[in-house]
C-alpha cells in the first residue's frame, strides 16, 4: 500500500485536536478523514470496512469512547487488522496496559510532537501494507504447499523473507495462514535486519525517524561483513502441529525484553514483532542459545493436518 493512497481516520471529540492533527499532516500525501466521536467513527468504519489504512483514535470521548471503538474493531473480521494509534492525555501505566491488551498497536501521549506523529503513522502504514501484501501473496500461492512435510530454505533479503513467509504459511491450515504468515514475516525479517545485518533497536528508532531505514538495509546487504550472510528456516510437520526454526548468522541479542508488549516501548514506532508472533500468531515461541535461533510452533489438531506426516512423505528442501 503506497503512502500516496493511504487513508487515515482521525477520531477526537475536541475540534482543536483534530485541527492540530490536520496541520501536522497537511503536507503529507495522506487522505485524512475526521470524526468528532466514537459513534460517528464506527458508522464510517461499518460503511466501508476496507476504506481506512490506520485509525488515530482518542481514548477519552463521551457516549462511545476509544476503548469501545477499539473493542468493536477487534471483533470485526475485516477491521481487526487495521492498526490503531491510541492518543490520550491519560497515559497512566494501567490505562496503557489496557489499551495494548485490547489491541492498540501504538500509543501517542498528548501533547505530541509533529515528527513523533508522522513517524508513528508511517510505521503503522508500513505494518498494514505488509499485512495486506502478505494476505495477497498467500491467496496467490499454490495449494501444493499444503502437502509440504518439511524442508529447509535459505534467504538473505527482506524481500525474500516476505515471499518465503507467504509461501510457508501455505503449509498451515487455511484458517491460520494469514496470522501465521504475519508472524513468520516478523521472525524472518528480524533474522535479516537485526541478526545478519546487525541493526540494533536503537538504530531502527533513529533511522525510522530520519526515514532512512530502507536505505541502510540496502547499503548493508552489499557491504562486508554482511553481504555473505544468510539465514535459514526449517519447517517440520509433526502429529501435534507444525513448527519452524529460524536461524541467522548474527551475534545474537537479549530477546527477553521483547517477548511481551512493553509499556516503556508503547509509544515507540516499532518493537512489537516478537511479542505479536508469540502472543497472537503461534502457540509457542522460544529463543535458543545467544538469540540467533527461534522456534515457533502452532498446535494443530490431527484432523486439520491435511498434508503428509514426516513418516509418509519425503522432506522437500531448497
Amino acid at each position: 500500500m503506497e503512502q500516496t493512497t493511504a487513508t487515515i481516520l482521525a477520531v477526537d471529540d475536541d475540534e482543536v485536536n483534530l485541527e492540530i492533527i490536520e496541520a501536522c499532516l497537511e503536507d503529507e500525501a495522506y487522505r485524512l478523514v475526521t470524526a468528532p466521536g466514537g459513534e460517528e467513527a464506527w458508522a464510517l468504519l461499518q460503511e466501508r470496512p476496507d476504506r481506512f489504512d490506520a485509525v488515530l483514535l482518542d481514548r477519552m470521548m463521551p457516549t462511545m469512547d476509544g476503548m469501545a471503538v477499539l473493542s468493536r474493531m477487534k471483533a470485526d473480521p475485516v477491521l481487526r487488522a487495521i492498526p490503531v494509534i491510541m492518543q490520550t492525555a491519560a497515559a497512566a501505566p494501567e490505562q496503557m496496559r489496557e489499551g495494548l491488551s485490547a489491541g492498540a498497536y501504538y500509543y501517542l501521549s498528548k501533547p505530541f510532537e509533529k515528527d513523533t506523529l508522522r513517524t508513528i503513522i508511517r510505521s503503522a502504514l508500513r505494518d498494514y501494507a505488509q499485512y495486506c501484501s502478505m494476505r495477497t501473496e498467500i491467496q496467490a500461492m499454490s495449494g501444493a504447499v499444503s502437502l509440504l512435510s518439511g524442508g529447509r530454505f535459505r534467504f538473505r533479503t527482506p524481500r525474500e523473507a516476505k515471499s518465503l513467509s507467504a509461501l510457508l504459511s501455505g503449509a498451515f491450515p487455511e484458517s491460520e495462514r494469514v496470522k501465521v504468515g504475519v508472524g513468520l514475516c516478523e521472525l524472518l525479517l528480524n533474522a535479516v535486519e537485526h541478526g545478519n545485518l546487525g541493526l540494533t533497536y536503537q538504530d531502527k528508532s533513529r533511522l525510522l525517524a530520519l526515514d532512512g531505514w530502507d536505505d541502510e538495509i540496502a547499503r548493508r546487504l552489499v557491504a562486508p561483513p554482511y553481504a555473505d550472510r544468510y539465514a535459514t528456516v526449517d519447517l517440520e510437520r509433526t502429529p501435534g502441529g507444525i513448527s519452524v526454526v529460524v536461524t541467522d548468522q548474527g551475534e545474537g541479542f537479549d530477546w527477553h525484553p521483547y517477548l511481551d508488549f512493553c509499556l516503556e516501548r508503547a509509544t515507540d514506532a516499532h518493537g512489537r514483532g516478537i511479542a505479536t508472533a508469540r502472543q497472537v500468531c503461534f502457540t509457542n515461541l522460544e529463543y535458543r542459545g545467544k538469540g540467533n535461533e527461534v522456534v515457533a510452533t502452532l498446535a494443530v489438531p490431527a484432523e486439520c493436518l491435511t498434508g503428509p506426516t514426516p513418516d509418509s512423505a519425503a522432506s522437500v528442501a531448497s
